[in-house]
């Protein structure tokens, strides 16, 4: 039998297929390898792809590990650090997500191989003739495209790389915010409960007096509703920090069986402005930077659908056709789409509407970082001026009335009523002053989302536990 093609051209050609289509393989960490880099170099933190059940065994282990640092049989979450370095062992929603890094590797992969050949086979008979047609195809339009599609292919693999690390980024800062929740929250309802102590001394006290008409029915109705009033927000602490201590939980992806720390970290000393703020994120956000890719992926793409506007399909075939009686017939055949009908007007038009659509949301896009830093750091510093001024300021003034008021109490110079009195305001203000210190930290971790990272000139003094 006679080959389609000779032997040395045939051997030639299954060479350079062979060594083109071994450019094209998987890399061993799946391309979670930077990802891994901008978390260390983000967050200071390790961040894990549960592949395997090795590797997810491996991060439960560790996982344990944090929650049981101090020795104690009890899991404890002892900082806010360690929530974030729990959420990148474990957190299933990020999990979940990595696996875009296969997908697009995947289809880098498969760019980068060369079109599999076709191969058709057709045998006629007319009485005792026989007629056999072999024939063997490429798709040569297919291999002439395959480096631009390589590039475009291998463009959106790092954008895609670039927005799971984002989403990293995004899931550290939601998991510090939650901590910081669950910490005030919890120390709320401790504080809330000291509260409603004393609030059901005083109404048992005023419902005594109020028998041997000691206290006028309007006073101990007071003492009535303050208890009342205490019994419920202590009962609304409850559900905060119930609350709040589960959508911690959901971020770390284990059980709500730990404890917390008893109270916020400390303030810092001071906070000082950074350096062109909107600049540190137009170079640090990473939605902006996968946003650059696209755009740049797009614009190769709009132009490769443009130079195969008029010829989008074009094959290659060799020919062999076998009949009784005469010679073997050798030739070759090309398979080509003739733009009769459609000029590719429409493809060209889509990708053209892709691209300016991509273009107009990178603007938009950079719009909305420079617009979220500003408010970020405008509300951090907000936030560390009111926290300080409750610190400093009012809680001991507060707390200076209160030993004033148990003074006068002492010298019968006030009642024990007005002591209450005084008692619920003072529990307002630590309420407050909590609060406003969380909204500090929250804060804080909102601005490092801002930027991207952390700010270049932030000096900050103190360090959070």
């Amino acid at each position: 039998m006679i080959p389609l093609v000779s032997r040395p051209l045939r051997a030639s050609a299954l060479a350079a297929c062979a060594l083109l289509a071994g450019c094209a393989s998987f890399s061993e960490d799946g391309g979670f390898g930077q990802v891994q880099g901008i978390a260390a170099q983000k967050l200071g933190k390790e961040a894990t792809w549960n592949r395997t059940p090795e590797d997810a065994r491996r991060a439960e282990a560790r996982v344990a590990q944090l929650l049981h640092a101090d020795g104690h049989s009890q899991a404890r979450l002892a900082s806010a650090d360690d929530a974030v370095q729990i959420a990148l062992f474990n957190n299933p929603e990020l999990q979940a997500s990595f696996a875009d890094l296969g997908i697009a590797e995947a289809d880098l992969v498969q760019a980068g191989r060369l079109p599999n050949p076709g191969f058709s086979f057709a045998r006629t008979h007319s009485g005792g003739d026989i007629k056999i047609e072999r024939s063997l195809s490429l798709a040569l339009m297919q291999l002439f495209t395959m480096p631009a599609t390589s590039r475009i292919e291998a463009r959106r693999f790092d954008q895609v790389r670039l927005l799971l690390a984002d989403k990293l980024l995004r899931t550290a800062a939601q998991t510090r915010q939650a901590y910081y929740r669950a910490v005030a929250s919890q120390q709320g309802l401790a504080y809330q409960e000291q509260v409603n102590q004393a609030a059901e001394a005083s109404h048992e006290l005023a419902a005594k007096m109020a028998e041997r008409g000691n206290v006028s029915k309007l006073d101990a109705a007071r003492e009535q509703l303050f208890y009342a009033d205490t019994q419920t927000g202590l009962a609304r602490a409850r559900r905060d920090a119930l609350q709040d201590k589960e959508a911690l939980a959901r971020l770390l992806g284990i059980a709500p069986a730990f404890t917390l720390p008893e109270r916020l970290p400390d303030l810092p000393v001071r906070i000082e402005e950074a350096a062109d703020i909107e600049r540190q994120a137009m170079d640090q956000r990473l939605d902006i930077q996968a946003a650059r890719l696209e755009v740049a992926g797009l614009q190769d793409s709009l132009g490769l659908t443009r130079a195969t506007r008029f010829i989008n399909v074009l094959d290659l075939g060799a020919l062999r056709t076998s009949e009784t009686g005469k010679a073997p017939e050798i030739g070759y055949q090309v398979d080509i789409e003739i733009p009769l009908f459609d000029w590719g007007q429409a493809r060209v038009a889509r990708a053209e509407a892709i691209y300016m659509q991509s273009a107009h949301k990178l603007a938009a896009t950079a719009l909305d970082a420079r617009s979220q830093v500003r408010l970020a750091w405008r509300e951090r510093q907000d936030a560390f001026v009111l926290a300080r001024r409750y610190r400093d300021a009012i809680v001991p003034l507060r707390r200076q009335v209160s030993d004033e008021n148990l003074l006068r109490y002492n010298g019968m110079l006030i009642s024990v009523f007005e002591l209450l009195a005084d008692a619920r305001e003072q529990a307002a203000t630590v309420n407050a002053a909590i609060e406003a210190e969380r909204d500090f930290w929250i804060a804080d971790a909102g601005l490092q989302l801002a930027l991207g990272g952390p700010a270049t000139a932030d000096n900050r003094q103190g360090k959070q536990p």
